[in-house]
């Protein structure tokens, strides 16, 4: 990926005309503001701290080309892709940059590696696709004389399927398009789908706790991992891929969501599923968010519920129709959307939500299920609005963090935060983090829009995914997003919510982990580390607060 966006192709395109003017109206920005980005050889970096002799005994376990030092190697993975994450990278600042970036091929070379670099006081930063956006991967030395990025993109083989057992046993480097292609080979699939796609990994997935778009149907990451093998420092730890075990307390749960703070996964089996012959997404409106999410609770409760089940509120509603507007062409397309909000006015829906569903496996079951949730959905005032939207979402699935790096050039911040709570408190804490960004931010002098999601549905309770954007604070970015996210936070914890539903602890919810799980709980997971990572040179800084 580019080292200071998204994305390995064209540049960022600029806002449409239209969306332009709706986002400057919306958040006052001035008529230009461009984010100037600094150029890689202008990028300030550290010199490298790793010394001779240990670089040479890392290329004895890789060899010479499977040890980078240069500018674009280090450059590359100083850092994840969250909103602080750009702006340093942006600005130039690289000063995060690991010593070096080695490619390990193997279990067996992780595991030399690891004990290389726990004798020569290196800690060692695991790297997937970089795309966390919770500080993740940033390259902290945690007090140790050096620091590696251990890039995983080499360990990327499908290991074996069982079509059977419908598993799948995958390396950790293996991007999720690559995963796919080798499962959809097999007449199989992950069902695996999050924002980041097309660059996040197995690996990953994994160690953060991921959360796919389908998760409702397919399930999150943590429910698909029936075995995995872990490299830690101190020895390896591994997990029989057996359908249940009633063997003590599950070690596979102390493994997935470790993000490479106990060690490095080498190797996961998953549950997999046959290949979905039907994809059926479509739209659907509420009068209002509160009745939305009291719909999709009701069909989470009767198990009827889609696969992909996402819910937006009013702002994120109207910012959704405002790019659509801005992507219409010719005089038809216009009539159609004028024609679908004067009905929804009709109606009663002209401030409605937009709920997109879908549904996927063979086409007489689709219908069965979907014919189970349109009857609850019906019952509970939706309106149907066809399979356009649908087909127009997924379409854009993926598009995200595409349209933030036209953001950040346009001088906008714009960041996310995601929470879950039970049904009871859903409403609660809704009101109470778009609250605290809105009174924050506009304190600041830069009054944000903040929208909101329903995306994972469970029967008890489901997750919200806030997005927010401001002008941006030129010279105090950081602080800006500082004052954001703590108030955020503290919102969370308050309302009590979770402080991270599938982004992962990183870096940025270090400080929240207390409230999370408890200062025994954190005994309890130092304690494992300690074990496993005696050196504590596995990714420092992140997901423990300091004790």
């Amino acid at each position: 990926m580019r080292w200071w966006g998204w994305g390995d192709g064209p540049e960022p395109s600029p806002l449409p005309a239209s969306a332009e003017a709706f986002l400057a109206r919306e958040l006052d920005l001035p008529p230009a503001d461009a984010g100037a980005r600094t150029a890689l050889d202008d990028a300030r970096l550290p010199d490298a701290s790793l010394d001779a002799g240990t670089a040479a005994r890392l290329r004895e376990v890789v060899g010479d080309e499977h040890v980078r030092a240069d500018r674009l190697a280090r450059v590359s993975r100083a850092a994840g892709k969250s909103y602080p994450d750009l702006v340093r990278q942006r600005s130039g600042d690289a000063s995060g940059a690991p010593d070096a970036v080695v490619f390990p091929t193997s279990h067996h070379e992780v595991r030399r590696l690891l004990e290389e670099c726990a004798a020569s006081d290196v800690a060692v930063v695991p790297f997937g696709g970089g795309t966390s956006v919770v500080g993740g991967v940033e390259a902290l030395r945690g007090g140790h004389a050096a620091v590696i990025a251990l890039d995983l993109a080499r360990m990327d083989r499908v290991v074996a399927t069982d079509a059977r057992s419908l598993t799948a046993t995958l390396e950790p480097g293996l991007t999720g398009p690559r995963a796919e292609a080798g499962l959809a080979g097999r007449g199989l699939t992950l069902g695996h789908f999050p924002q980041s796609f097309e660059f996040a990994t197995i690996g990953g997935f994994v160690a953060t706790r991921s959360a796919g778009q389908a998760s409702t149907g397919y399930g999150r990451i943590d429910e698909l991992v029936l075995g995995l093998r872990c490299a830690a420092p101190a020895g390896d730890l591994t997990v029989k891929p057996v359908p249940a075990s009633a063997a003590g307390p599950a070690l596979r749960e102390l493994v997935v969501g470790s993000e490479g703070v106990l060690g490095v996964i080498t190797e996961a089996t998953l549950a997999v599923r046959p290949r979905p012959a039907t994809r059926r997404y479509e739209g659907w409106s509420f009068e209002g968010f509160r009745a939305g999410a009291e719909a999709l609770r009701v069909i989470e409760q009767h198990d009827a519920s889609p696969d992909v089940a996402r819910l937006s509120d009013d702002h994120e509603t109207r910012m959704s129709m405002a790019l659509a507007a801005s992507t219409a062409t010719g005089g038809r397309a216009r009539a159609v959307r004028a024609a679908g909000s004067a009905y929804l006015s009709v109606r009663g829906h002209s401030d409605g939500c937009l709920a997109i569903l879908g549904w996927e496996g063979e086409a007489v079951d689709v219908a069965r299920r979907r014919s189970r949730t349109v009857r609850l959905l019906r019952e509970h005032g939706a309106i149907a609005l066809g399979q356009s939207p649908g087909r127009a979402w997924a379409r854009g699935r993926y598009l995200g963090p595409y349209l933030r790096d036209t953001l950040l050039d346009r001088g906008v911040m714009v960041e996310t935060l995601e929470t879950a709570a039970g049904w009871s408190d859903l409403m609660t804490l809704y009101g109470a983090v778009g609250e605290a960004l809105r009174r924050t931010l506009a304190e600041r002098g830069t009054p944000p829009l903040v929208m909101c999601h329903v995306s994972h549905l469970y029967p008890s309770g489901a997750s919200l995914y806030f997005t927010f954007l401001a002008r941006r604070e030129r010279g105090a970015e950081l602080e800006q997003w500082r004052a954001a996210k703590a108030a955020a936070s503290d919102a969370i914890v308050a309302a009590g919510g979770t402080i991270t539903h599938h982004h992962a602890v990183g870096r940025d919810h270090v400080p929240w982990m207390r409230d999370e799980v408890g200062e025994m709980g954190l005994e309890v997971l130092r304690a494992a580390k300690e074990r496993l990572d005696p050196s504590g040179i596995m990714n420092p800084g992140k997901l423990l607060p300091p004790s």
